[in-house]
């Protein structure tokens, strides 16, 4: 078990951040061991034919099915709104003699070890290698998983604001529980320690699913947790029929903006809501309009992107019976 413990003002120090570098390494696990993350398999089926021929070998090498991922491919994400080239060039930054430590600190491998023994070299290929499966593997889903993590944010920021960290915490996932001022997560080490002042960062990841992933003190501490709404990720949706679940809804807005209302279930942009419900993103920001000038669903800036999600007038609507499907 490990506990973290909390000051008054560590929870103001809660923040959130996300990566797509850390996305794509822990994409690498789940392509090594698809059968402990049957929810992306969806993902795996698509993406598979698009790897053949790529010798990623090396990359298989250091990022394991399950147990340690050198700390050098996964440094710790600080926007929420991540440059993927930023990261990269962290990466290559990496001192070889931390390359070469890390390497050696996983499983006895002849391979591995030829590679620690040129670290600098074998940290140029492999950020090379992650540039190439970052191409044909995670950039074309981006989008999609993006508004995911964006849309986690988004929900927590406000219920941290709202509620304080019994919001934030509440619901997080089934192994983390927050208990008078102490943040327990279910694992198989043990750890107990104060956050002294440093905060906690919160990075929500899609291919964490269905775990989490913990750094304690005195690294910063930090909780990587599968985002609400990762369950629908891979899903193609489209509007219900009139006389389908959402006949009642469709009635009363209209079959396009029943069906917007519903998928809105998690905060997504016009783009991914285009993709999800099989409609043009103009279709889509027009019934936008109409939904945001009801009071039914409001748009969120983040960077130069907004999400939309639903307003409690929107919820309320959309969880009325024969509104959502049984």
């Amino acid at each position: 078990m490990v506990e973290l413990v909390f000051a008054p003002d560590d929870v103001a120090r809660v923040r959130f951040a996300f990566s797509p570098l850390w996305e794509m390494v822990r994409s690498l696990r789940v392509l090594a061991d698809p059968s402990g993350h049957a929810l992306h398999l969806p993902w795996v089926h698509a993406v598979r034919p698009r790897l053949r021929g790529r010798d990623l070998a090396p990359l298989r090498r250091i990022v394991p099915a399950w147990g340690y991922i050198p700390d050098f491919l996964t440094p710790p994400p600080d926007t929420p709104l991540p440059d993927l080239g930023a990261e990269l060039e962290t990466v290559r930054a990496t001192p070889p003699e931390v390359v070469a430590a890390e390497l050696r600190f996983l499983p006895p491998d002849p391979v591995r070890a030829e590679m620690a023994e040129r670290p600098a070299r074998a940290l140029a290929a492999v950020a090379d290698l992650l540039e190439e499966y970052w191409a044909a593997a995670v950039e074309p889903y981006w989008p999609r998983i993006r508004d995911l993590l964006e849309g986690d944010v988004l929900r927590r920021t406000r219920a941290l604001a709202a509620e304080g960290a019994a919001g934030v915490f509440g619901g997080l996932h089934p192994s983390v529980a927050w208990r008078s001022g102490t943040l327990a997560i279910d694992r198989r080490w043990d750890f107990r320690g104060a956050l002294d002042g440093r905060g906690l960062l919160l990075v929500p990841s899609a291919f964490v699913w269905p775990d989490t992933s913990v750094m304690v003190p005195p690294y910063q501490p930090m909780l990587s947790y599968p985002p609400n709404g990762v369950a629908a990720l891979w899903e193609t949706r489209r509007p219900a029929g009139p006389d389908g679940p959402a006949a009642a809804l469709a009635a009363l807005l209209g079959r396009r903006r029943a069906g917007l209302l519903l998928a809105l279930a998690s905060p997504a942009s016009t783009t991914e809501l285009a993709g999800r419900l099989g409609v043009t993103p103009a279709a889509v920001s027009q019934h936008l309009g109409v939904l945001r000038a009801c009071g039914l669903v409001t748009g969120h800036r983040l960077g130069r992107r907004v999400l939309y999600s639903r307003t409690p007038a929107g919820d309320a609507l959309a969880a009325a019976p024969g509104a959502a499907p049984r």
